[in-house]
Parts: structure tokens; C-alpha cells; sequence
């Protein structure tokens, strides 16, 4: 679930001013902007947070949402069945999927404490589609999370974030493998349904592993 709160603080995008826009020309710039905007907006939001954990919801949909490219991650995740499902059948699980992952990184953000995000420099990235930014997450007291963020260059030649690797393992590659297993097993309708039950879920407040262990 730690990976989820980076990927929540690190690739949502910041509404929090009327002039404030993010440089989603530059991919580097795009993750280290909503990063920083992010944190900023879970701070302000803290009270609303604190007698709502749903509000959670509200800024993953607001800061967040805008810069992942949930629709390609959807259909990478659908994988070899993508072409056995009728368009109405993609659209909804596209929703469903969008609908799933606000609510797992808003169940994320529940573990947000202090973190402190650092940036590896900016490479050249003019003749590239795909791009991958390195990421530190500095904690008090534990060592450094190393993460890595994939994003990908749109027609209209602005990015999106599209995936999240962390100790070598990809989130949309464990998505695919798990989602498209449950589709050969109980076929597409399921999985709607499943990723719809799941985005209803109750935000709940998890206990700190040292709450955990006494």
C-alpha cells in the first residue's frame, strides 16, 4: 500500500490556484509539480480529511486523476481480452477501472504522514514516447524508497503518467496479471462488477505498524 501513497503524491494533478497549471509538456516537471501540489492540498484539506476519510476521494479525483492515463492503463491491464469485449463492455470497464483506482490510492493516502519526495535530474526526453523518472521517498528513520515512474507522450504532445515500478515490480503488470486472469475465469461482466464493488468500499484509516505489533 506504500507504493499506492507514492504514486498518489507523486502523480496527481494541483487545482489549488486559479493561475497554477501544470508543465504537462514536461514529463519530469508534470510529477515533481503535482507531487509538490499534492502534499500541499492534503495539508489544507487536513480537518475535511480528519472528519471525512471519503474526502480522500475528492482529491484523488481532483489532483490526481487529470495526469494518469487510467484509459491505456485499463486496456494494458484487459491485455489479449481486450479484443474479445464489445465496445460498450470497454467503456464500462474502463469507468470501472478509473472508479478502482481512485479508490485505492485514496485508501493510500490514509498512510500519508511527512514524507519527503526527492527527484532524480531530468533527462532528455525530445525524441522519446515513453519516459521513466526516478523518485526517492525520504522517511525519518527508514531507508529510502526508490520508485520509478513511467509516463508516456500523447498525440497532442503532452504526457501522462501510465505506470509505477517499485522494487523491480510493475503496478500495471501485477494488474494485468491479476485482472486478466479473473476475466478468463469469470469472464468481463464479473470484473465490472468486481472493480465497481471495490470503488464502494469504505476509506478506513489503517493501523501504523507499530499500532500493529503491540
Amino acid at each position: 500500500m506504500a507504493v499506492c501513497l507514492i504514486a498518489s503524491a507523486a502523480i496527481s494533478s494541483g487545482v489549488m490556484a486559479a493561475n497554477d497549471e501544470i508543465n504537462t509538456s514536461d514529463p519530469y516537471e508534470m510529477i515533481k509539480q503535482v507531487a509538490n501540489k499534492t502534499f500541499d492540498r492534503f495539508k489544507q484539506d487536513r480537518a475535511l480529511i480528519d472528519s471525512d476519510l471519503s474526502h480522500l476521494k475528492v482529491i484523488v479525483n481532483e489532483e490526481l486523476m487529470p495526469h494518469v492515463d487510467y484509459k491505456y492503463a485499463a486496456y494494458k491491464v484487459m491485455g489479449q481480452y481486450l479484443r474479445d469485449t464489445t465496445p460498450d463492455q470497454r467503456d464500462r470497464f474502463v469507468e470501472a477501472f478509473e472508479g478502482y483506482l481512485v479508490a485505492t490510492y485514496a485508501q493510500a493516502l490514509t498512510e500519508y504522514t511527512d514524507q519527503a519526495v526527492e527527484f532524480d535530474p531530468a533527462s532528455d526526453f525530445s525524441d522519446e514516447k515513453i519516459v521513466e523518472i526516478n523518485v526517492q521517498i525520504i522517511e525519518k528513520g527508514r531507508p529510502p524508497i526508490k520508485i520509478q515512474f513511467k509516463a508516456r507522450r500523447l498525440k497532442d504532445n503532452t504526457w501522462k503518467a501510465f505506470d509505477l515500478v517499485a522494487e523491480g515490480v510493475s503496478l500495471l503488470a501485477s494488474k494485468q496479471s491479476e485482472i486478466s486472469n479473473l476475466i478468463r475465469q469469470q469472464g468481463i461482466e464479473a470484473v465490472i462488477s468486481m472493480l465497481n464493488d471495490k470503488t464502494k468500499q469504505k476509506i478506513d484509516r489503517q493501523p501504523t505498524k507499530e499500532a500493529a505489533a503491540a
